[in-house]
């Protein structure tokens, strides 16, 4: 019995482009890789646009009067140093078994 592998589905669509842009995407991109190539932009678009739409609503959920022990910029660089300290000794000893 064979291993069935799931292919994503595919609708055609149909865009209009600045021809610049297409002229561009010519040059750059072989014919049989723009779907490919246009499919790849625009997930990495719509990743930075939901990125966006998270950051507005959640704007102001922060409140200082929540964490009065990171009000201080000083407060904070600690606050780093320590969580980035519990990455580091992981990683270090990772580092040194590899060397060995």
């Amino acid at each position: 019995m064979g291993v069935k592998i799931s292919l994503p589905a595919y609708r055609k669509i149909t865009v209009s482009l600045p021809t610049a842009l297409v002229d561009r995407l010519g040059e750059v991109v072989p014919a049989r890789g723009r779907s490919q190539f246009i499919a790849r932009a625009i997930e990495e678009q719509l990743l930075i646009e939901e990125q966006v739409m998270a950051l507005d609503e959640t704007a102001g959920a922060w409140r200082d009067a929540n964490h009065a022990d990171l009000v201080t910029p000083e407060a904070i660089d600690q606050w780093v140093r320590e969580l980035r300290s519990s990455w580091e000794r992981p990683f270090a000893a990772d580092a040194e078994a590899e060397h060995e």
